[in-house]
This record gives C-alpha cells, structure tokens and sequence, in this order.
C-alpha cells in the first residue's frame, strides 16, 4: 500500500472512534506494524492532524483536521469524476454547474500527477435524461433547505391540472425523471410529484408546521427505505 493511502486508511479508522484506542488495535486495523504505526501518527501529527496520545495509553483524533489533496485514492477520484458527469447529466443546470465548479476546484489543488487521472478518469455515463423539466428546480431545492411552503399547479398523467400546496423535503434524481417528495395538504398525505409535469410553482414565505428532518424520517418509515 502507498504511503498517502496508508496515512488516509489511518485517519479513516482514527475518526471511528470517539475515545482512545491503543497502538496495538490501530496497527491491526491497518495491516502495518506497531512500528510503522506509530512513525505515521508521527508524520500526520507534522502536516497538523490533532492526534492525541501515547504509546500505552491510545490515540485520538481531534475533530477539524482537513485532508491533504494528495490524500486522494485513485479510486476516491474516480467516484468524484463519475458524481460529477453523472450530476452534470441527470440534474437541474445549476446544480450540474456547481458540480463541475466543485470537481474543477479538487482538481486545481492535486498534485499533476493526479489531475491527470481526473482527465483521464475511465468511467461514463449514461445518456442524458429524455424528459426536460418545465420550471427552475433550483428554486425548489432552496425551498426544501429553507423548510418553505409550496404552491403547485401539476398536470397529472392524464394531463389533469390541478392546484396543490406541499411541504417539499426531498428532491429524487433518476435517470428519466425527477421527484419531489412532500407532504400534500389536499391529500393530507405524502405524495410524489414528477418535476416534469409542474407547469408552475411558487415558493411561500410560510414555512411549514413540521421539521424536514422529521418529514423525511416518517416518509422512509411508510416507503421502507433502508440506509446502509
């Protein structure tokens, strides 16, 4: 294993625990030895990782310490690359450009040798998306930051309009469609709304009654969504 990898599997590890581990279960967890262990606790306390401890007593890493661009896995660019382009495909134009503006500025900071692999990085995407959404769904993505009614007029799919205001707490990317979740007032339930079919929405000054964060839990409750 490269050295940075290494320091990068040992920073990972160190933030999996919230009190003071030993020497000797860190060098396990890692593969390398006490010896090699501790010559990189050395070297990432250098470059101004808080890691506090000493042999015998244990380690822990203070909250705060950023990574070094060369810290970067050949594989961890690769997933960047690929969330870029597929953002920058399957997402509204503004959010498409901060990925490209975010990627661009990781990219800025690695050493040539890996801005390299962010050129050359062998992974695609899919075509872009068949449907076009109608309204500024950036607009939509502030309202549910900022916990905001919204008024709907929604075609449904027998081209139905009707008026609707929702409580928005999540916003679904697929590769043909985009989803809003919300809580729907008229239905007095959760429903799905295709961004496509809005022909016009605007965000209120009320903010709903409920938390986004609680809104999102009862939904994965009802819809059975499992985290890993």
């Amino acid at each position: 294993m490269a050295r940075s990898e290494r320091l990068l599997t040992l920073l990972q590890t160190l933030r999996r625990y919230r009190r003071p581990v030993s020497g000797a279960v860190l060098a396990e967890e890692t593969g390398v030895s006490l010896r090699t262990l501790y010559r990189d606790i050395a070297s990432l306390q250098t470059q101004g990782a808080m890691i506090e401890g000493e042999p015998g007593i244990g380690y822990v890493l203070k909250p705060g310490f950023m990574l070094p661009p060369m810290m970067f896995s050949q594989d961890e660019i690769e997933a960047l690359v690929l969330g870029s382009r597929w953002v920058a495909r399957a997402t509204d134009a503004r959010l498409a450009a901060a990925g490209a503006d975010a990627l661009a500025k990781i990219a800025a900071v690695l050493p040539a040798e890996m801005r390299d692999e962010v050129d050359q990085a062998a992974v695609v995407v899919a075509t872009r998306r068949i449907t076009e959404d109608r309204t500024d769904l950036s607009l939509m993505r502030k309202a549910i930051r900022t916990e905001r009614m919204v008024q709907l007029t929604y075609g449904d799919v027998n081209g139905s309009i009707s008026t609707r205001r929702i409580w928005p707490f999540a916003l679904g990317y697929f590769d043909n469609s985009r989803i809003i979740m919300a809580w729907c007032e008229l239905r007095q339930d959760f429903r799905h709304f295709r961004a496509d079919r809005i022909v016009d929405f605007a965000v209120l000054e009320a903010r709903y009654p409920r938390r986004r964060v609680a809104l999102a839990r009862e939904w994965h409750a009802r819809e059975g969504v499992v985290h890993n």
